[in-house]
């Protein structure tokens, strides 16, 4: 009957908490103790271990898993198959040729990819291993990590990390709290202040820990790291007595105890099941625009190999309708040849062609970009500019795949607190009742006081004086500030002056440490929290000792916090402040006007400003107060909404106090850097959750905004005064009416004919701009209409931003029709969601930690490096990447034309033209290190020249240089390329003669006469080509290049007499030996192979020649004016007077009056081509 009982017990209680849908819950039997009998069921439930896995595989499922992973890429999968029908058919060429490429690119990534898992398994491996102490019959236990199990106490002494998610049981403090950097996990190096359990907090030895007797229900693992919602029941004398559980008892996996000699706590989720396990975010694949440029051309590319294989198997059997074509009198069919279906022979034989002409499809390309990817990401983190010596820190490269988006940028999207400005805060006034304070300024032992201010030592009259002292006293107590005597860092104790221990101030906020140490300089120190009790210091130098009652802990939504205070004459305070918006509604008296104005005067200076205000409680208010909050607290379904709930009841009819004022200085460079990104094309979009007026404030300083912009605003407040809809309208009509209908991208930035419009909106708005039309509205979808004005203002405000909205925006802009390429960059945990959501997303290394670099792309220490990495090494990634595609296409054109050519000379009977070794080692080694080094250490511009012009960043805007137009005209190159070399070699191939000996030679060259010599001729000719094109397109040049340049065709030359010297005994076929050697000593072929390549490369230089002078780029015009100053332009000349003139009435360039500079172009651009490419 007892159990029945107990049943009902527990039924009656979770229903009058309001947990009546709250089911998905955990027990966990503190120290694995049964309950008492008669109370509730011992179930026993199972948890995973305390074991992380970070790694990816196994060694069992390394291989399967890998290679299904290498193998869903489009291209491996393609090759694999034309692999695999070269050894199911007959097929011309070997295996070998594609095997070997293929095993080599798959081998190469899989090396990489087991090599990065092993440093995770490696990296796991040692978390799991470290030792963790665990209470265990009332004594300390050492184990590994990894053994942990749910229901464990464990002890964790100062400086150590917490091994699993735990809730705090006691402390070595008498108060029950203990001190907490959750810097791993949010990268918030500030202390968080922790609870233990009330009831338990006086338990401090081992043996009292292992005596409690307790169960916890709580919520199942939630990724959420501030959300928990749980239940203690302690079981004294077999009766259950319940304490609520929160964020603030929940010590995370990860965080790191401070200020504090030990704790005693219980593992409650442990290994994958803990918030820092579940917030493991695989991040969605991010693909460059190069990538995809890259696939289309390789859709074209398969497209033209079917052509080839089908126009070669209709030429074959056009061929072979001869019967005398078809069976030569030297190879008879055989019976079962003659019996097969025309289809399958068919079939085959265009499987055989697509074999012999996949090479066009160049495996190795995906395998250099990697490299080029991998390799060229250490530019970023190597750069002596982006070190910054304060912190300590270098650029990091999280995700190299996204290198050459740096260099296509169109959007930045910011934050403004600790990415525009430093997020370091320093105080700088207080207005009460009007009157306005400012901290003692001393120069010269005299006291300096400001135009219009009232110092402290001139305050008002006796009757305001109790308001100020009040302000003063809740500024002291209303917050989450702890006070530290010391500091140990290795060793050495840090605070102490003079021998005098001195204190300091540690919160997670930097906001309320300025705002305690205004106080200070203002008379009133707060100097402790000890016993649930605050001690100030007041102006006469007095103790004023306060009982801290309840902390209504700050929260987002709100923007407010409070406290309730009981003074040491007994009266009882609640003391609240928070954001102007939240606060002024709230208030039933004070002098509002006067302070309102401060504030907003405060705020057009770009200063924070903060509301303080009070009220006074009488013991039954306080009680009902008590009564709503231990409410809300116990519930475990809905607590977060019953104590907002609960907070929106207490925080009312508030008496206002004054404003505070605190500076969040502009980060050095900051301005200048958004000045280049202006002049760079790009459009800057400020995101902050601060009030309009400190945000606009903080984009005239940073430059964003000019003085002559003229302010479009879309905010709540003219929505009140008009609709939404006649809103966008009338912005709508003001923009276009200057523009002409035309948008802001069709002009240059530079322009002075285009008036600067700038567009501030807050957040509300935007909500009501992002909802979806009502079918039954006539307003329409606002969203294309707000882009629309978006597009022509040059920058952007959006304040009162929530975090979700700041992804909102960005996945805005990235979906509209023009399809930009967006950056985001900040600091904080708040801005992960629009640096996720970005085409790049890049971390700034600030004081809000690190979880935004974690989440990055790219992180950097400060926001004026962004500069460097957009305009010079974005700059040069995607010039170096745009060659090496454009360039891969091109040789491999030059490498299988020809062969589709051959087999109009050879009957379509499917003869390759080169050697087998030709054909496996063309892109491997022979053709492969020239191009991989330039895609790292080309610069075609000085990167001096490219950060004192960021417009030349224009001039690789939009893909630019992987358009359609580029890709026609390499291919094309490609095919000439390839006609040249085939028909010049088929014309010394032209006429023949026999020797002496029988054998018969070329009269041309007297080389002999064969299929393979032809080939080796064309291939020659081929790779020393596309060698030298590259080397014409390289403008810079150290000894690297030349090594690697000039020694991968010594190879070739090395390697074909090696190869044609020897008889190898491997081989079943000797078929060149003797070929590469005999072909070297006839000096016709000499003569042949230079004027092959001589008229191979021609067009490519003369094209350029013409281009140069006639329509020269930005681009060239700098490079030819800095060959003219011999590299040192940067230093010598403005650069204005060499951009490119703009285009005017539709003309691409020119007039009468460009003709002298023009035959000036000519002749500079003569010597240039001619002089460029020496060392």
């Amino acid at each position: 009957m007892g159990m029945d009982f107990s049943t009902l017990r527990t039924l009656i209680s979770r229903y009058c908490v309001g947990e009546e849908n709250w089911v998905d819950s955990r027990t966990i039997y503190i120290g694995h103790k049964e309950p008492p009998s008669g109370t509730e069921a011992f179930i026993q439930q199972r948890y995973p271990d305390n074991r992380i896995v970070s790694s990816k595989y196994t060694f069992w499922n390394f291989i399967p898993k890998n290679m299904f992973e290498q193998f869903r890429r489009i291209a491996n999968f393609y090759f694999l198959i034309i692999f695999l029908i070269q050894l199911i058919i007959d097929t011309p060429t070997s295996p070998i040729t594609s095997g070997l490429p293929l095993f080599f690119v798959i081998t190469v990534t899989a090396i990489k990819q087991g090599y990065e898992d092993w440093l995770r398994h490696k990296a796991d491996n040692s978390v799991n291993q470290c030792p963790v102490h665990v209470v265990q019959h009332g004594k300390v236990v050492r184990k590994q990590s990894r053994k942990l199990r749910v229901g464990d106490v464990v002890s964790v002494k100062e400086d150590e990390t917490f091994p699993c998610d735990l809730i705090l049981l006691s402390t070595s403090r008498e108060d029950g709290t203990c001190f907490v950097t959750t810097a791993s996990l949010d990268g918030e190096s500030s202390h968080k202040t922790y609870y233990a359990v009330q009831d338990t907090r006086a338990y401090n030895t081992e043996k009292e820990v292992d005596s409690i007797h307790a169960t916890i229900e709580c919520e199942q693992p939630q990724p959420d790291l501030y959300k928990f919602v749980g239940r203690i029941n302690i079981y004294m004398d077999n009766e259950p007595v319940a304490r609520p559980l929160g964020s603030e008892n929940l010590l995370l996996r990860g965080a790191t105890l401070k200020n504090t000699e030990y704790i005693y706590a219980v593992a409650i989720y442990t290994g994958m099941e803990t918030k820092m396990a579940l917030n493991y975010q695989s991040k969605s694949q991010k693909r460059s625009a190069v990538e995809k440029s890259m696939n289309a051309y390789l859709v074209v590319y398969l497209c033209i190999l079917i052509g080839k294989s089908i126009i070669n198997t209709i030429m074959k059997y056009a061929w072979q309708a001869d019967t005398n074509r078809d069976e030569p009198w030297y190879n008879h069919r055989t019976v079962s040849e003659r019996e097969r279906h025309i289809l399958i022979r068919a079939f085959t034989d265009f499987l055989a062609f697509m074999v012999l002409f996949n090479y066009i499809i160049p495996v190795s390309m995906y395998v250099t970009v990697e490299m080029q990817k991998f390799l060229g990401s250490y530019f970023i983190m190597w750069d002596d500019e982006m070190f910054d010596e304060e912190l300590g820190e270098r650029a990091v490269v999280n995700t190299s795949d996204l290198n050459e988006e740096l260099g296509q940028v169109e959007y930045v999207f910011t934050d403004k607190t600790g990415t525009l400005t430093e997020n370091n805060m320093e105080f700088i006034e207080c207005c009460v009742d009007g009157h306005v304070y400012v901290p003692n300024i001393i120069c010269n032992g005299q006291v300096m006081t400001g135009a219009g201010m009232d110092m402290i030592d001139t305050s008002p009259g006796p009757g305001a004086r109790e308001h100020e002292e009040l302000f003063f006293r809740a500024l002291c107590l209303c917050h989450t500030v702890q006070v530290k005597e010391e500091e140990t860092v290795d060793g050495i104790k840090q605070g102490i002056h003079q021998g005098k221990s001195t204190s300091f101030y540690i919160s997670s906020s930097p906001d309320e440490v300025a705002l305690v140490e205004g106080m200070k300089r203002l008379g009133f120190t707060f100097l402790r929290l000890k016993d649930s009790h605050m001690e100030i210091l007041n102006r006469e130098d007095e103790i004023e000792r306060f009982e801290l009652l309840e902390v209504l802990t700050f929260d987002s939504v709100r923007r407010r916090m409070s406290v309730i205070v009981r003074s040491s004459t007994g009266e009882l305070y609640l003391f609240c402040k928070g954001a102007d918006s939240s606060i002024f509604p709230r208030v039933i008296s004070g002098k509002v006007e006067q302070i309102k104005a401060r504030v907003e005067h405060n705020a057009v200076e770009g200063l924070r400003t903060l509301c303080v205000a009070y009220r006074p409680l009488s013991p039954e208010q306080y009680q009902e107060v008590c009564d709503l909050l231990n409410g809300a607290k116990l519930a475990l379904q809905d607590r977060d909404r019953q104590l907002a709930e609960a907070y929106d009841l207490i925080e009312k009819d508030l008496i206002l106090l004054g404003a505070t004022a605190v500076e969040d200085r502009l980060q050095d460079k900051a301005a200048d850097t958004i000045e280049s990104l202006h002049k760079a094309g790009m459009k800057v979009w400020v995101l902050t959750g601060d009030k309009m007026e400190t945000a606009a404030a903080t984009c005239y300083a940073s430059k964003l905004f000019r003085r002559n912009t003229q302010i479009l605003e879309l905010t709540t407040k003219r929505t009140e005064e008009q609709s939404l809809h006649d809103v966008l309208f009338d912005l709508s009509r003001t923009v276009l009416r200057q523009h002409g209908g035309m948008t802001r991208d069709t002009f240059s930035s530079l322009s002075g004919d285009c008036t600067d419009y700038g567009l501030i909106i807050d957040g509300a708005t935007l909500s009501a701009v992002m909802r979806p039309a009502q079918e039954d509205s006539n307003s329409g979808n606002y969203k294309e209409i707000f882009l629309e004005i978006c597009r022509n203002c040059s920058a952007v405000l959006c304040c009162r931003m929530a975090p979700l909205q700041k992804a909102q925006i960005v996945k805005l802009i990235k979906a509209s029709k023009e399809h930009p390429i967006t950056l985001a960059i900040g600091d904080g945990a708040n801005d992960v969601s629009m640096i996720l959501e970005a085409h790049v997303g890049i971390g700034i290394m600030g004081k809000e930690g690190r979880q935004a670099v974690r989440n990055s792309d790219y992180a950097i220490p400060k926001f004026k490096h962004l500069k460097k990495m957009l305009l010079v090494h974005g700059h040069y990634y995607y010039i170096r990447i745009s060659e090496l595609v454009q360039y891969f296409f091109y040789k491999n054109v030059c490498f299988i034309f020809p062969q589709f050519l051959y087999q109009f000379f050879c009957g379509f009977s499917q003869q390759p033209l080169y050697d087998t070794a030709y054909l496996t080692l063309y892109n491997i080694s022979f053709t492969s290190l020239p191009i991989l080094l330039y895609s790292l250490i080309e610069q075609h511009i000085n990167m001096d020249i490219l950060k004192k012009d960021p417009s030349l960043y224009r001039d690789i805007a939009k893909n630019s240089l992987l358009r359609w137009r580029n890709f026609i005209y390499w291919t094309v190159l490609g095919v000439y390329d390839a006609v040249v070399m085939f028909f010049g070699a088929y014309f010394l191939f032209d006429n023949t003669t026999f020797t002496s000996n029988g054998q018969l030679m070329t009269t041309n060259t007297q080389m002999m006469f064969g299929n393979w010599t032809f080939g080796t001729l064309v291939f020659t000719v081929l790779v020393f080509t596309v060698t030298f094109k590259l080397a014409l397109d390289t403008h810079y040049w150290t000894w690297i290049n030349h090594f690697i340049i000039w020694g991968s065709l010594i190879f070739f030359v090395i390697f074909s007499l090696l190869w044609g010297g020897i008889i190898w005994p491997f081989l079943n076929y000797q078929r060149m030996y003797y070929v590469f050697m005999q072909m070297l000593s006839s000096g016709p072929a000499w003569l042949s192979i230079i004027l092959l390549i001589t008229a191979s490369l021609v067009p490519d230089v003369v094209k350029k020649v013409i281009w140069r002078a006639l329509w020269p780029t930005t681009t060239e015009r700098i490079q030819n004016a800095d060959k003219l100053y011999k590299g040192q332009l940067s230093e010598f000349s403005p650069l204005a007077h060499l951009h490119a003139p703009n285009k005017a009435g539709g003309q691409r360039r020119g007039s009468a009056a460009q003709r002298n500079p023009r035959r000036n172009n000519w002749c500079c651009l003569c010597a240039n081509i001619l002089s460029r490419n020496t060392p």
